[in-house]
C-alpha cells in the first residue's frame, strides 16, 4: 500500500511531530516541507482522514477484508464508511470521471437500503459500492493526482447578480467557478446550493441532475464541514460539460431560451407556489400527455399548470408516472434485448424526475419552477 503524506503524518501525530522536533530540525529532515505541502495540496478530512486514505490507497480486493474487520470490531459504522468513500471519491475524481460519479451517486441509496435489511446483511449494499469505488480509484490512476485541491475563495461584492457561478461555467473558467463557489459556500450554504442548481439547469443532462441531488443528500452523511467538498463536484461537472460543448462545436441548448420565455409568458416568478390539488384524473391525464409529447410541448404544459396554481407535488407525480410508463413501454434494443437497465431512456427519466422532485423541495422558487420544466423536458 502506498503511504501518502496524509497517512504518514497521521500515523506519527501530524504537526505534533514537528512541534516536538523543533522547526529547524524538522526542516532539515524535510518534515516541515511535507506539512506545508500537505496543507497546500491535499484536503483535510479530520477524523475521517485515515479512512479516506485507506480507501484511496488500497486495492479493492484487499480493502474488503480490512473494512469487514473494522465493522466486526465496531471501529467504524456503515455511515462512517459511506462518508469516507464519498470523500475519497470526491477528492479523487472531482465529478470528472464517468464511472467515478456514478459510484458516488450510488453511495447514498446503498446506505438507505441498509435500513430494510436484517442486521447480518446490512453491510452488503455498502460493501458492494465501496468495492466499485476503490476499484475505480485504483484503475483510473487518479489516486496519485487527485482532482480536488484546496481552493482560495474569491472576494465577492456584498451584492451580486445571483448568477456569478453560471456565468463562470458558461465562460468555461474552472478556476473562477471554483473560487466563486468556495466564497458562496462560506457565506451561506443554502444560497450557494441554489446558485449551483441554477448552473445545473443549463443543460438537460441526467448525470448533472442526479449528481447535484445526491451530493446534497450526502451532506448529512459526511457532515456540514465537508459540504463544500461534496458539492463542488457538481461545479466541476458543469464547467467540464461546457468545455466539451465548446470543443465539439455544439450549439447552446435551446431550452435556455425557452425557460426564459416560459417564465415570462406565465408570470411564474411573480406568482407564489401553487397549492391546488387537481385530483387523480388530472395527474393521469398529464402523465400521459408528457409521455407522448415532445420536449418543448411538455415544458409548456407544465409551465401552464404551475401558472394555474397546481401544486408542485402534483406536477411531480405526473412526471414520475410518465417516466414509469417509459420504463414499461420503451421496447427493445437493436439486438432484441429489453431496454431495462443502465442508459435506457426510462431509467434515466426516472432518475431525472426523482432528482428534480427532491431538489424542488429544498431550492428557491425559481429553481423549483425551472426544475419541474426540465424534468418534463427530460422525460418527454
Amino acid at each position: 500500500m502506498n503511504r501518502t503524506r496524509r497517512r504518514f503524518l497521521e500515523d506519527v501525530g501530524s504537526g505534533m511531530l514537528v512541534a516536538g522536533l523543533g522547526v529547524a530540525l524538522a526542516d532539515d529532515l524535510g518534515l516541515g516541507a511535507a506539512v506545508a505541502a500537505d496543507s497546500r495540496d491535499e484536503l483535510n478530512f479530520g477524523k475521517l482522514d485515515s479512512l479516506v486514505g485507506l480507501m484511496q490507497d488500497t486495492p479493492a480486493a484487499k480493502l474488503q477484508p480490512i473494512l469487514i474487520g473494522k465493522l466486526q470490531n465496531e471501529e467504524v459504522s456503515l455511515k462512517q464508511l459511506t462518508a469516507a468513500a464519498a470523500l475519497a471519491n470526491a477528492e479523487t475524481f472531482g465529478g470528472e470521471d464517468y464511472v467515478g460519479f456514478h459510484t458516488e451517486m450510488a453511495l447514498l441509496p446503498a446506505l438507505q437500503m441498509t435500513a430494510d435489511l436484517p442486521t447480518e446483511r446490512k453491510p452488503l449494499p455498502i460493501l458492494k459500492v465501496l468495492y466499485r469505488n476503490s476499484d475505480r480509484i485504483q484503475e483510473s490512476g487518479m489516486s496519485k493526482t487527485r482532482t480536488l485541491k484546496p481552493v482560495t475563495p474569491a472576494k465577492l461584492a456584498d451584492a451580486t447578480d445571483g448568477h456569478l457561478l453560471r456565468t463562470a461555467a458558461r465562460q468555461r473558467d474552472m478556476q473562477r467557478a471554483e473560487e466563486i463557489f468556495a466564497a458562496q459556500v462560506s457565506r451561506n450554504r443554502k444560497d450557494a446550493y441554489n446558485e449551483l442548481v441554477t448552473t445545473v439547469q443549463d443543460s438537460p443532462d441526467v448525470h448533472r441532475f442526479v449528481l447535484a441531488h445526491r451530493a446534497y443528500g450526502l451532506i448529512d452523511v459526511v457532515g456540514a464541514q465537508h459540504a463544500h467538498t461534496i458539492l463542488r463536484q457538481s461545479v466541476r461537472f458543469c464547467v467540464k460539460s461546457e468545455q466539451t460543448r465548446a470543443k465539439r462545436g455544439w450549439a447552446e441548448p435551446p431550452h435556455r431560451r425557452q425557460v426564459a420565455k416560459l417564465l415570462d409568458e406565465y408570470g411564474l416568478l411573480k406568482k407564489p407556489a401553487g397549492t391546488r390539488e387537481p385530483g387523480d384524473d388530472w395527474i393521469e391525464s398529464m402523465s400521459r400527455f408528457i409521455h407522448r409529447a415532445q420536449g418543448p410541448e411538455a415544458m409548456d404544459a407544465i409551465s401552464a399548470a404551475l401558472g394555474e396554481g397546481i401544486s408542485r407535488e402534483a406536477v411531480g407525480q405526473a412526471m414520475s408516472l410518465a417516466a414509469n410508463q417509459l420504463v414499461l413501454t420503451q421496447g427493445e434494443r437493436k439486438d432484441g434485448s429489453p431496454r431495462c437497465h443502465g442508459d435506457s431512456p426510462g431509467v434515466h427519466s426516472s432518475d431525472s424526475s426523482n432528482a428534480w422532485r427532491n431538489m424542488v423541495r429544498v431550492t428557491n422558487h425559481r429553481n423549483s419552477v425551472v426544475g419541474l420544466m426540465l424534468s418534463a423536458l427530460h422525460v418527454a
